[in-house]
């Protein structure tokens, strides 16, 4: 059956023909029927109208970065946590701007704030949890463009809902990757459009970060500090609050985008490529009950903890084009961080780690460059014409060029750069590597979300200007 769907595939993409009937329809396809749209009142100051739907640490970089726009203004912010309200009012005042609309109270107060203001854009960096139905709601609300944080959904059916919803209501749904936007890999992007690798045939990556520390702390630090009482829940703050949770309940890759996102956009999936099949398989559990035990001793109440994720899971998937990747999550062992880029074609290779880069013919026989020369070379436009203004934005400057890409789709009222199908694939790993590890590696078939476009979407992430 999955050499069927393969052959069937690539038929398809040569031959040009739709995929109206292409497998894997379900009722989680079906298009929903979505509540008519409020009317939108024009801005009468020409601003970009911005929302925000959770105000913890992730949201305090959008803020900086929005705050720096002068054609942008924040209109409201909900959250129920009075932590992540309090810190954001303190960003609000050291950036000398005037504090915008808060909701606050019950879980589903964001709905009262779709429905009262009037929105251009709302920003979403709330827990997994709420991704979906957060997204789901501004868009059925009429807010014409969606940034979501990543990953953008956890299950099958999600994935199908930004999709489905996005396509009904008409509203711009972007998977806010950084990743996507990092300098290396943006040079990455245009040495592979310049053809120095040739034809892609393999690609690595990963989310390899030691977050130990992150899903424990005290309850006032965000990192754990050794010595101190270990919390997660209630009682914690930021991720320790609900991301420890995953771990406990789930097995698979939690956190697949930041690596496969510059993968997607490299290999050109969705536009005229697609991801076909993936496999997946889990380490035992060991590092979060070790973590435990040495700072909270055998004794302590987590100690008891069944976590479910597997220290290291590797994920194999396969594209239309015949290209193969593979994805590593490791989150639960002492390491440095590293998303382990590997990018492969017939004239040569890049890897991350190590700062390597081969080309053939250009560089010495069987002799590694330093890639950062050959990055310096391949700057990317977006870097040279933002690249000041970013130096002091979060993560290395890519926050800001990522924003600033978002709000420039909504300046010019074109469509995003990263959009629902790429939200939808990049997320839907986790889900596809759940279900092959429950059942011993199973190679399972990957929806074709775009339902056959994919054949004639061309290219349109960090085009060149």
């Amino acid at each position: 059956m999955m050499s069927t769907r393969r052959n069937f595939l690539k038929t398809a993409a040569i031959a040009g023909a739709g995929l109206a009937t292409a497998p894997l329809a379900s009722a989680a396809q079906k298009v929903p029927i979505v509540a008519p749209q409020k009317q939108r009142i024009p801005s009468k100051d020409g601003k970009i109208r911005v929302g925000f739907i959770g105000t913890g640490f992730r949201s305090q970089e959008h803020f900086n970065n929005v705050l720096s726009f002068d054609d942008a203004k924040i209109v409201a912010i909900c959250d129920v946590s009075d932590f992540s309200l309090n810190m954001t009012k303190e960003t609000f005042k050291r950036k000398g701007k005037e504090l915008p609309k808060i909701y606050k109270g019950g879980e589903h107060e964001y709905e009262k704030m779709l429905a009262n203001e009037e929105f251009d854009v709302v920003l979403i960096a709330s827990p997994w949890e709420w991704h979906v139905p957060m997204s789901v709601a501004a868009m059925k609300a009429g807010v014409p463009y969606v940034g979501v944080e990543v990953s953008a959904a956890n299950t099958m059916d999600e994935c199908w809902d930004l999709v489905n919803t996005s396509e009904e209501t008409g509203s711009q749904l972007m998977i806010l990757e950084n990743v996507c936007y990092r300098r290396d890999v943006m040079a990455a992007l245009k040495m592979v459009r310049e053809g120095l690798f040739g034809e892609l045939i393999h690609c690595r990556c990963g989310y390899e970060h030691d977050l130990r520390a992150v899903k424990f702390n005290d309850g006032k630090s965000y990192s754990y500090v050794p010595g101190t009482e270990l919390k997660m829940g209630p009682g914690a703050i930021g991720e320790a609050v609900w991301r420890t949770f995953h771990s406990v309940k789930r097995n698979g890759d939690l956190y697949p985008t930041h690596g496969i996102g510059p993968v997607g956009t490299w290999l050109d999936i969705n536009r005229g490529n697609l991801f076909v099949s993936l496999s997946s398989m889990a380490t035992k559990s060991r590092g979060l009950h070790k973590f435990i035990v040495d700072n909270g001793g055998p004794n302590h109440p987590y100690a008891d903890i069944d976590f479910k994720l597997g220290d290291i899971v590797t994920t194999m998937i396969n594209t239309v084009k015949g290209e193969t990747i593979i994805v590593t999550h490791d989150t639960n062992s002492p390491r440095p961080y590293s998303l382990g880029f590997r990018l492969q074609g017939t004239e040569g290779l890049w890897y991350n780690d190590g700062d390597t880069i081969y080309i053939e013919g250009k560089s010495k026989p069987h002799q590694w460059d330093k890639s950062s020369d050959w990055f310096a070379k391949y700057d990317h436009s977006l870097w040279k014409r933002y690249g000041d203004a970013a130096q002091n934005a979060g993560h290395g400057g890519m926050d800001y060029v990522m924003m600033m890409d978002l709000f420039n789709a909504v300046r010019e009222n074109k469509p995003v750069p990263l959009d629902c199908y790429d939200a939808a694939a990049w997320s839907a790993i986790s889900a596809l590597s759940e279900q092959s590890i429950a059942n011993g590696g199973q190679l399972l078939e990957f929806p074709d979300f775009t339902r056959g476009k994919w054949i004639n979407r061309k290219p349109s992430f960090a085009m060149e200007i």
